[in-house]
């Protein structure tokens, strides 16, 4: 799922839901891959592209993918 997080505010609630999951969440925008549940590691990505939400197939993926929906492009 491709999510849209261009604003402070977007990142700051992406974070706080990505972190209530167990299950690994990553983010790649482009060639770079970072933690989904980091601050910093977003702030890092150039937030002006949509970014690529990356789930592994765990119990809550489908529950993850329902959760950052708002965030889709």
């Amino acid at each position: 799922m491709k999510v849209y997080l261009n604003t402070v505010e977007k990142v700051k609630r992406f974070v706080e839901i990505t972190s209530r999951f167990q299950d690994a969440i990553d983010l790649s925008g482009g060639r770079f891959v970072v933690d989904g549940k980091s601050i910093l590691g977003i702030f890092s990505l150039n937030l002006r592209r949509p970014l690529e939400v990356i789930t592994y197939g765990g119990a809550e993926e489908q529950e993850i993918l329902r959760a950052v929906q708002p965030f889709a492009e």
